[in-house]
C-alpha cells in the first residue's frame, strides 16, 4: 500500500480507472453520481430566490430549502446517470462516472436515486406544498422528458429548459408560499439563459457528445445559425434581467444603480456570444460557456445585494 501511494503522489494524474474501485469511498461515489458541483450551483439559484423573496431569514426554512433542494437537484442526476449508464461509457468526460465504470452497480443508485427524491420532496413539502410540487415537477421534467429526448431530438434543451429555471424561482416560493409574477420573472430569465449556457458546452463538446448520439445544438452542427441562436438567446437574457428596474415585478425590484451593474455584465456575456459567432471554434465556445456561469452567478448576487444594501 505505501507503495501505491507514493506512486500516486509520483505522477502528475491519476484516473479513477487507475485506482482499484473498493478504494475509492462511498462518499466520493455519492458526490460524483449526484453531480456535487452542478447541484450546489443549483442550490445557490435556490438560496439566492429565497433572500430575494424573504422578509425575515427562517433558518429552518432556509436548512430544509438546502436539504431539499440538494435532494432534489441530486436525484435527478442519478436517475440521469442510470438511464444514459451505457452512453456515458462511450463518452471521454462521462466514462469514469460510478456506475459505467463499475464502482457502483445500478441496484445502490437507484436506492439513493429513491432515497434522494423522498427527502427532497419531504422536506420541501415542510416549508410549503408549492415548493415541493415544483420541486416535483422538476425532477419529472428531467428525468422523464429532457433525459430520453437527448438523443431523439435537439428540442431537448428547449424541454430541459423548464426544470433547469425552476430552482431560482423555487427559492422565492420558499420563502413567500405563493407564485406570482416575481417568481415567474425569475423563472424567465434562468430560462432564456439556459439556451446560451447549454449551446455553448454543446458546441465545445460536440464530438464526445456526437460519439452517444446526442443532439444538443438547435441544428446539430457548429456553424452561423447555431452561433446566432446562442446571440439572440444572450441578448434576451440580458433583456428579461433588466425588467424589473422598470418596476412592474411587484415585490422583485432593482435600483438603477443595480441595473447599470447588470447592463454591464450583460454587454460582457453578450460579447463572448458575439465572439463565437465571429470564431466558432471550440476555445471560443468554452470561453462562452464560462461567460454566461459568470454572469448569472452575478446576476443572483446583484440581485440580493441590491435588495439588502437598498
Amino acid at each position: 500500500m505505501s507503495n501505491y501511494i507514493f506512486a500516486a503522489f509520483k505522477i502528475k494524474k491519476l484516473t479513477v480507472t487507475q485506482t482499484n474501485p473498493e478504494k475509492v469511498s462511498f462518499l466520493k461515489n455519492f458526490a460524483e453520481i449526484t453531480k456535487v458541483r452542478l447541484s450546489v450551483s443549483v442550490l445557490f439559484s435556490s438560496i439566492a430566490g429565497y433572500f430575494l423573496g424573504v422578509d425575515t431569514v427562517n433558518y429552518t426554512e432556509l436548512v430544509l430549502l438546502c436539504v431539499g433542494g440538494y435532494s432534489m437537484v441530486g436525484a435527478s442526476n442519478v436517475y440521469n446517470q442510470i438511464i444514459e449508464r451505457d452512453l456515458d461509457a462511450l463518452m471521454k468526460r462521462t466514462e469514469n462516472r460510478p456506475i459505467p465504470s463499475g464502482r457502483m452497480s445500478v441496484k445502490t443508485a437507484f436506492i439513493i436515486a429513491v432515497a434522494l427524491t423522498i427527502i427532497g420532496i419531504v422536506a420541501l413539502y415542510a416549508i410549503n406544498p408549492i415548493t415541493a410540487m415544483f420541486g416535483a415537477i422538476c425532477i419529472f421534467m428531467y428525468v422523464s422528458l429532457y433525459t430520453p429526448l437527448k438523443t431523439k431530438t435537439p428540442l431537448s434543451v428547449f424541454v430541459g429548459a423548464f426544470p433547469g429555471a425552476i430552482p431560482f424561482m423555487l427559492g422565492w416560493v420558499a420563502a413567500t408560499n405563493d407564485f406570482g409574477i416575481e417568481p415567474g420573472t425569475l423563472f424567465m430569465i434562468q430560462f432564456f439563459w439556459q439556451f446560451p449556457h447549454f449551446w455553448a458546452i454543446g458546441w465545445f463538446l460536440y464530438d464526445d457528445y456526437e460519439r452517444a448520439g446526442f443532439f444538443m445544438l438547435p441544428n446539430g452542427k457548429r456553424d452561423k445559425s447555431t452561433a446566432l441562436q446562442a446571440v439572440l438567446y444572450t441578448i434576451w437574457t440580458v433583456l428579461a434581467s433588466l425588467i424589473p428596474v422598470a418596476g412592474i415585478t411587484g415585490r422583485l425590484y432593482l435600483s438603477p444603480v443595480a441595473g447599470v451593474f447588470m447592463g454591464l455584465a450583460g454587454l460582457g456575456f453578450l460579447y463572448f456570444a458575439i465572439r463565437l459567432y465571429k470564431i466558432k471554434t471550440n476555445k471560443v465556445a468554452k470561453q462562452f460557456m464560462l461567460a454566461s456561469v459568470s454572469y448569472i452567478t452575478l446576476l443572483q448576487i446583484i440581485y440580493v445585494a441590491d435588495k439588502f444594501i437598498r
